[in-house]
């Protein structure tokens, strides 16, 4: 099986030299990456380090601040010259009726600009976009019925709002492209891969019969993201043996 990484995993290295963080997981096997920001690097570089240790860019996490009208020309150029496809907004503040109605009139704008350029948009969730607004609103069916946006789904997340993220993402496939494996204590207490109580067998199992590629995300730096990574990528290699 292949296995991507989202790169925020390795945060504590990725600051200072996101070469030698690409270098690194590339060489425990990771096959492609996820990008939450480029530290100054130009596109030129990113390029040539992906090309360097064989690593695909399947997506970015990109805050809508770098989708406003004023730079989006700027963001997609990146994106095409690093060979990336999809956007992926990695939060919005979706905690009231007017935060949706705001979000939802953007991402309906943003889709169609996007997808000229060759570009899907997709969103990724949190446990608090399960959560109810005071009107009644669940801000990730708003985005699911109001818009087109494409799924990102953190299953650790969904899991964390109470949800089967087995069930979300096999009722929501044809609006998921790729997913999110990560675990961790029910909570906002992250883990790696099998030290969590997150459902992460069950899920890697669903995606591999639902073909969703799993961007592998740990957060919690234990003792540096590079060994929690490590980790991670030693426990899917078991699951593959099996």
């Amino acid at each position: 099986m292949e296995y991507g990484l989202q790169m925020y995993s390795v945060r504590d290295l990725t600051k200072t030299d996101l070469r030698e963080a690409l270098k690194q997981v590339a060489e425990m096997g990771y096959s492609f990456v996820e990008f939450a920001g480029f530290m100054g690097n130009s596109a030129e570089d990113v390029k040539s380090w992906l090309d360097e240790f064989g690593l695909r860019v399947s997506s970015t996490h990109t805050p809508l601040a770098e989708l406003e009208d004023s730079v989006l020309d700027e963001t997609i150029a990146y994106h095409k010259a690093i060979g990336c496809t999809n956007i992926i907004i990695p939060y919005a503040k979706m905690e009231t009726k007017e935060q949706i109605d705001a979000l939802v009139e953007r991402v309906n704008v943003l889709i169609p600009r996007l997808k000229a350029e060759g570009i899907t948009l997709h969103y990724h969730n949190h446990d608090c976009d399960f959560a109810p607004t005071a009107e009644g609103m669940v801000p990730e069916m708003e985005l699911l019925n109001r818009t087109e946006i494409m799924l990102e789904v953190d299953t650790y997340w969904t899991f964390a709002a109470k949800k089967d993220p087995v069930a979300f993402i096999t009722e929501h496939k044809d609006r998921i492209q790729m997913i999110h494996l990560k675990d961790g204590m029910g909570d906002h207490t992250g883990k790696s891969l099998g030290l969590g109580v997150a459902p992460v067998k069950e899920v890697r199992k669903a995606a591999i019969e639902l073909g969703f590629p799993m961007v592998v995300e740990s957060e919690g730096l234990e003792p540096t993201g590079l060994e929690e990574v490590k980790r991670c990528i030693d426990f899917l290699r078991e699951q593959d043996a099996q």
